[in-house]
C-alpha cells in the first residue's frame, strides 16, 4: 500500500471514529478541572489501604512496632489527599454540566463534599480493619491448609478482595459515583472474587480458594458464612418497566443468614433466603427459599460403567 492510500486510509477511519453518532454513549466530555477517576491513582489508593490495614504485610515491610505510627501517620496523609481528589472527579463525573469555580479563591460544594466524605471514610477505617481482623479468622478457621494468619494476609485472594470491597462499600454507602465500582472490579480482575460495592456482607465472612464468585448487587450476606470457588450469588430475568426497560434498584439477589455454607459451583438466583445455619452443595441450582439448618444436594446418579467396571477399578 502506498503512503498516499496509507495516510488516506488514516483519515477516513479517524473522521468515523470521531463522528457524534459513533461517539454516542462511549465519549466523556473533561469539562474544566472535571476529569474521571484516575484507575492509576486508584491503584496506588489500594496499595496505601492495604498498608495502612495490614502493616509489615504490604507496602514497607521493613516497619517496626516502634515505627508503625510514623509508617500509618505517612500513608494515610497520602491517602486522604489522593482519595479526596479522587472523590471529587468521581462527583464531578456524576455532574457533568456543573462547572467548578476557576483559580483558588473559594472552595466548591463539590470540593467540600469531596473531603467530608474522604474524613468520614477515614474515622470508620478501625472499624474496618476489625471486619476484616474477623475474615482473616474466619479463613484461617476454614483452611486446614492454613498455617497462619500471615499466610491468609499476605497469599489469600479473599483477603485482598474484601479489602477492596469493604472500603468501596463505604463508599458506595456514602453515595459516590463510580469510585465502588472501580475498586472492586480492580480485586477482581486482580483475584477473580467479584463483588459488586452495594452487597452488604457481615463478619467472619470467607470465601475458599475464590476463583468465580460472584456477589450481586443487592446481596445481604450475614455472619460466619463461608463460600467456595466458583458460587454465584446472582438474579433471575430481571422485570421491565412499561417501556421494556430493565427496572433497577429492586432487591433481585439472595439473603443468606448467618453461618450458612455454599459449596463449590453452586447457584442461588432472585430474592431468595438461604435460612441461617443450611448447608448449599457442590453444583446445586437454588431458586426458592430453604429453611434454617437444611441442606441441599446434588443427587448422585449411578452410571453403568460404575456397575461394569467396579468404580473403574477394573479398567
Amino acid at each position: 500500500m502506498s503512503n498516499i492510500n496509507v495516510t488516506q486510509l488514516l483519515t477516513q477511519t479517524v473522521d468515523k471514529l470521531s463522528e457524534t453518532a459513533a461517539l454516542k454513549g462511549l465519549f466523556h466530555q473533561h469539562t474544566n478541572g472535571t476529569p474521571l477517576p484516575s484507575s492509576k491513582v486508584l491503584e496506588e489508593l489500594v496499595d496505601l489501604s492495604r498498608s495502612i490495614l495490614f502493616p509489615g504485610y504490604f507496602g514497607n515491610s521493613s516497619v517496626e512496632q516502634r515505627t508503625v505510627r510514623y509508617h500509618i501517620g505517612v500513608n494515610l496523609e497520602r491517602w486522604h489527599k489522593l482519595l479526596t481528589d479522587q472523590i471529587m472527579a468521581g462527583l464531578c463525573f456524576a455532574q457533568p454540566n456543573k462547572e467548578l469555580p476557576l483559580g483558588d479563591f473559594e472552595k466548591s460544594e463539590t470540593e467540600e463534599r469531596a473531603e467530608e466524605i474522604a474524613a468520614q471514610l477515614i474515622e470508620r477505617l478501625p472499624n474496618i480493619r476489625r471486619t476484616l481482623a474477623t475474615d482473616v479468622e474466619a479463613a484461617f478457621n476454614g483452611d486446614p491448609a492454613a498455617i497462619n494468619y500471615g499466610e491468609i494476609i499476605s497469599c489469600y485472594p479473599v483477603i485482598k478482595a474484601l479489602t477492596n470491597y469493604r472500603i468501596a462499600h463505604e463508599l458506595f454507602v456514602m453515595g459516590v459515583p463510580l469510585i465502588p465500582r472501580i475498586l472492586t472490579e480492580m480485586a477482581h480482575s486482580e483475584t477473580g472474587i467479584d463483588i459488586h460495592p452495594g452487597a452488604q456482607i457481615g463478619h467472619h465472612f470467607t470465601i475458599d480458594h475464590g476463583t468465580g464468585v460472584v456477589i450481586g448487587a443487592t446481596c445481604i450476606i450475614g455472619n460466619n458464612v463461608k463460600l467456595y470457588q466458583g458460587v454465584t450469588l446472582g438474579a433471575k430475568s430481571f422485570p421491565l418497566d412499561k417501556d421494556g426497560h430493565p427496572i433497577k434498584g429492586i432487591p433481585r439477589h439472595p439473603i443468606l443468614e448467618d453461618d450458612v455454607v455454599v459449596y463449590a459451583n453452586a447457584t442461588l438466583l432472585g430474592r431468595i433466603t438461604i435460612g441461617k445455619g443450611s448447608v448449599v452443595g457442590a453444583n446445586v441450582w437454588v431458586t426458592s427459599d430453604m429453611r434454617p439448618k437444611t441442606k441441599k444436594y446434588k443427587k448422585v446418579k449411578t452410571e453403568n460403567i460404575d456397575i461394569e467396571f467396579n468404580n473403574g477399578t477394573g479398567i
